[in-house]
């Protein structure tokens, strides 16, 4: 089928994060031109459901007028107002209130800016920063864990631990260190149960650091679940045995909220539903529901202390961005968290997640899954080629590819991550009835997946 004339034009001028950008020319995008509710339309008016909420981001759907209202509202008041040389503005200053107010950790200060990425990156800055203040020069290192996300800037991507965000782009940078991945399915030994192995991760955390020093190391990092490396789960226990491993060297403990934040666990904050308190954390996507781009970090009294005493020794705190705080985009997220709030959105996501996690524990008796697997509303299914043996199909197969764009012709997005594994994370604010669609249309798509791998012979040992 050729390629119409909107797709010629991208594959001519846009270069596709995360996209094969070979087989992109061959195939062209999957054009998008509007939405409402979970549902997107693509260029020839066709409807999807959309599974994975944009990227994990767009909490409350497409369409959302209070949203639109309030972004246009600002920029004819304040367009743009920044926050650099003591200026300010009252959108800036009744979020940064809000988000103390609701923070799951205690917070002195918040700092505002744009991107996962970039709150991560300032993570990344501020712990170094603090121990230079508290004349501890050698605590640097950071320790992510292998399959993590936490972004694609530098610091951030050398967090991230995943192999193709580090190939050929020079990463990780020096003083960032990974240790074991929590996924009791992959991992684990024969026979060891889901506390034993998180008892056996904290004790190679622990391994780690003493190897490494632990007057060198300085924090940890983790998402509550961890999202693109492959909607990982924690295993019973692990996040209690974690801290006490960081409370005994004195580790810095950063929780990345960017997708569990905001109800997507069933909580509010998804440390809150692992039961544990990290010093700091990271938010963004679903802050402002992802109608403009923002992100921010919750700064400690330990940390501002330091950040105080910089600023005497040095006469500024040298770090920010044109858009910390944008005006447009606290009004956005000052309303977003004002809809949370009214319709009781994390309270909404608990209330579905038992039909939702049924659902997808249902697909982990089809015969192409190995294990499906989530919590709250988001979730995963691992494609294998042998459920017994765990066997992964080969990467060249595609076959993960291949399920997205069946589940694509069934009216369907998902996303393939972390190989074949197909993640689902729709809208917070989709219906019992949706939920069932969404799932009836995956499964078809896995039905066609299993009968295309069959002729392709890929289920043969």
């Amino acid at each position: 089928m050729p390629l119409s004339n909107l797709a010629v034009r991208d594959i001519e001028t846009l270069a596709h994060p995360y996209t094969n950008l070979v087989t992109v020319r061959e195939t062209g995008p999957l054009v998008l031109e509007r939405g409402q509710g979970v549902f997107v339309y693509d260029s020839d008016g066709k409807a999807y459901i959309e599974g994975m909420a944009g990227l994990w981001c767009t909490a409350l759907g497409w369409g959302n007028e209070e949203l639109v209202e309030a972004a246009a509202a600002q920029m004819r008041k304040l367009p743009f107002g920044h926050l650099f040389t003591a200026k300010s503005h009252d959108p800036a200053i009744e979020l940064a209130e809000r988000l103390k107010e609701i923070s799951p950790v205690p917070t002195s200060k918040v700092f505002f800016c744009n991107s996962g990425s970039e709150a991560n990156d300032t993570q990344v800055k501020l712990v170094w920063y603090m121990n230079n203040a508290l004349g501890r020069p050698n605590k640097k290192k950071i320790v992510s864990r292998l399959k993590a996300y936490h972004g694609v800037t530098i610091a951030a991507a050398s967090l991230t631990g995943l192999p193709n965000n580090h190939r050929d782009f020079d990463l990780p940078i020096a003083g960032i260190i990974h240790t074991s991945c929590p996924h009791h399915y992959r991992f684990a030994q024969a026979g060891e149960t889901e506390e034993d192995f998180s008892k056996r991760l904290a004790d190679e955390l622990e391994a780690l650091i003493l190897k490494e020093g632990p007057e060198t190391v300085a924090a940890f990092i983790a998402e509550p679940v961890m999202g693109a490396g492959g909607v990982i789960v924690p295993p019973k226990g692990y996040f209690p045995e974690i801290m006490q491993v960081c409370r005994k060297y004195d580790l810095y403990m950063i929780c990345d909220e960017v997708i569990c934040g905001f109800g997507r666990l069933g909580t509010m904050f998804g440390c809150s539903a692992l039961g544990f308190e990290p010093h700091s954390i990271s938010i963004a996507k679903a802050l402002t529901s992802a109608y403009v781009p923002m992100a921010a970090l919750t700064v400690p009294e330990v940390m501002y202390q330091a950040m105080l005493e910089e600023s005497r020794k040095i006469g500024t705190f040298g770090h920010g961005f044109t858009y910390s705080g944008h005006p447009v985009a606290a009004a956005v997220a000052l309303k977003t968290l004002d809809i949370y709030a009214r319709e009781r959105i994390a309270e909404q996501a608990a209330r579905k997640a038992p039909q939702f996690l049924a659902r997808l524990a249902k697909l982990g008796e089809h015969p192409l899954v190995g294990e499906a697997r989530g919590l709250g509303l988001v979730g995963a299914i691992e494609l294998v080629a042998d459920k017994a043996s765990k066997r992964s199909f080969d990467a060249k197969a595609g076959v993960g590819p291949r399920a997205v764009r069946f589940a694509e012709e069934a009216g369907l997005i998902v996303r393939f991550i972390a190989g074949d594994v197909l993640s689902i994370c729709p809208p917070l604010i989709i219906s019992p009835a949706e939920i069932d669609e969404l799932f009836d249309r995956l499964g078809r798509a896995l039905d066609r997946t299993l009968d295309w791998a069959k002729r392709e012979r890929l289920l043969e040992a």
